[in-house]
């Protein structure tokens, strides 16, 4: 792969040239380089954003271990892609891992076909490829990321620490009061290392839960500090890009005013004092700048996912009250190897006071959410597990994770759907042992129109949205602009790998 003169004045500046220069210099072997040195931001120009990426195995630092995770460019999180609506995005791809790879752009509305947003695209190792692509002049302005997205190996390399944030500027980002805010990204992954630094084989019962681990980074960093000037407003874009690990974030004594979700804004600010990402999804929040100015935790607080060990822990513990008093942690829910995460909450990132400025106020509007037709059709899929044999989930110990009682088959079409109609799509999850899944559709962002029955009264832009379990949940999607395959499935990865995921085709 070649670093052209562009990429290697970006890389001097940003302070990371040599670490990535040495990276590229010494092919497969792992690179040591340090994870709390900021990615390099790649961002289009004259209406191109073209670059480098190579995926390999890297040792870096995180808190005060090494660790050898896989990386994109030898960074984790990965370098930042930032581009405009009808841009094209050019990525000369490079696999150096030692199992088949891809890309995948997840939120954007660009072609599901060719070199684009394939998902059926397979880079075998040592082999390159260019992906190109333009983003549509209508695409809103928001928070999105690339991660590989090669069935049976996603969940092993997203754990393994293959993710980068890819934003789209527009129209949010011209708001006066979100312009004037300073801008902080969050990237939320997790890893389980064993006494060396390397990633621990996930255990069957990490299979079936969904592969965490007990090291949290935040842009690669543990417990990282990051400022507000007090008067000031904070923008936090936050980015789940862990492969099973739930977040439910809360600041010290500081409300979240929520501004934007995987779609894109919302209409108005929306306060609140927590905050739920499931696995993939994406949330902008503003912060002021009116508390005393002393260090503040960003804190991680007890969430309970569901599933057998978590029902198990929940008749332990006594009878469980309302679904609300559940969500607040009556169940467990194991890491990689059987441990129970701390009943108390986790700090991420401390945030503090640097300098003050005059108040600025919040936004009163943000960007007016579109109201959808009534749906050409209605259609439902079922969200389930199964143990046992003849599923051809060997690599599960007989677990398969089904749509409508099936796994999936790279053969089948799932749902064929007309080019410029809207769906509804009711999502019901039959777990047993109510387990939680994030649904995530490919390509095409869809509005939850209710959950249980109840109407969604905020219908935001949604890529991502989380099933709990028992539950049911309605969604309305538009399907525009492009025809051909694309995917859904459940974005706790092992879960997808072991077969929850289905094939769509938009036909013109």
């Amino acid at each position: 792969m070649k670093l052209n003169r562009r990429h290697f004045l970006v890389l001097s500046a940003t302070g990371t040239g040599g670490a990535l220069l040495a990276h590229w210099a010494i092919g497969r072997k792992p690179s040591l380089s340090s994870a709390t040195i900021p990615p390099p931001i790649y961002t289009s120009s004259n209406g191109l954003l073209e670059l480098n990426l190579t995926a390999s195995h890297t040792t870096v630092r995180v808190g005060d271990r090494s660790a050898h995770l896989l990386s994109y460019n030898g960074q984790i999180p990965a370098p930042r892609l930032e581009a405009k609506p009808g841009d094209t995005v050019r990525i000369h791809f490079t696999n150096q891992l030692p199992h088949p790879t891809n890309l995948h752009y997840h939120g954007l509305h660009v072609s599901p076909t060719g070199n684009a947003d394939n998902p059926f695209i397979s880079v075998a190792s040592n082999e390159q490829l260019t992906y190109e692509f333009t983003i549509p002049d209508s695409h809103p302005a928001g928070t999105f990321w690339y991660h590989p997205h090669h069935h049976g190996h996603v969940a092993e390399q997203i754990f393994g620490g293959l993710a980068g944030l890819f934003i789209v500027r527009g129209a949010l980002d011209e708001i006066p009061e979100v312009k004037a805010a300073q801008e902080q990204f969050l990237v939320l992954q997790d890893f389980d290392l064993d006494a060396n630094g390397q990633i621990n084989p996930p255990h069957p019962m990490a299979l079936m839960m969904g592969r965490e681990g007990s090291l949290i980074t935040v842009n690669g960093q543990v417990n990282p500090t990051f400022s507000i000037a007090a008067g000031g407003l904070l923008r936090l874009r936050l980015l789940n890009a862990s492969a099973a690990r739930f977040y439910r974030l809360a600041l010290d004594n500081h409300p979240f005013y929520l501004i934007a979700t995987d779609g894109g804004a919302i209409g108005t600010p929306i306060e609140s004092t927590e905050l739920l990402l499931a696995p993939g999804e994406r949330a902008e929040v503003l912060i002021k700048g009116d508390r005393p100015p002393k260090p503040y935790r960003l804190l991680n607080l007890p969430y309970n996912r569901g599933g057998m060990m978590g029902g198990m822990m929940g008749g332990m513990m006594g009878q469980r009250g309302s679904r609300m008093g559940d969500r607040m942690g009556g169940r467990m829910h194991p890491h990689q190897n059987f441990q129970a995460p701390a009943p108390s909450s986790q700090p991420l990132a401390t945030l503090i006071y640097q300098g003050s400025i005059p108040t600025l106020p919040l936004p009163e509007k943000l960007i007016e959410v579109e109201s959808l037709p009534a749906p050409d059709r209605t259609r439902q899929i079922e969200l389930s597990m199964t143990m046992g044999t003849g599923m051809g989930m060997s690599m599960g110990n007989g677990m398969a994770f089904l749509f409508n009682g099936k796994p999936f088959d790279l053969q089948r079409v799932d749902a064929s759907v007309k080019l410029g109609t809207t769906e509804e799509w009711e999502l019901v999850n039959l777990d047993p042992d109510r387990m939680d899944h994030p649904f995530h559709l490919h390509v095409n962002s869809f509005q939850v129109i209710s959950r249980n029955g109840q109407p969604e009264s905020d219908r935001a832009w949604k890529d991502t949205v989380l099933v709990k379990g028992g539950e049911t949940v309605r969604i309305r999607v538009p399907f525009r602009d492009f025809i051909g395959k694309t995917v859904y499935h459940c974005h706790i990865l092992d879960h997808e790998d072991l077969g929850m995921m289905g094939i769509v085709e938009v036909q013109a």
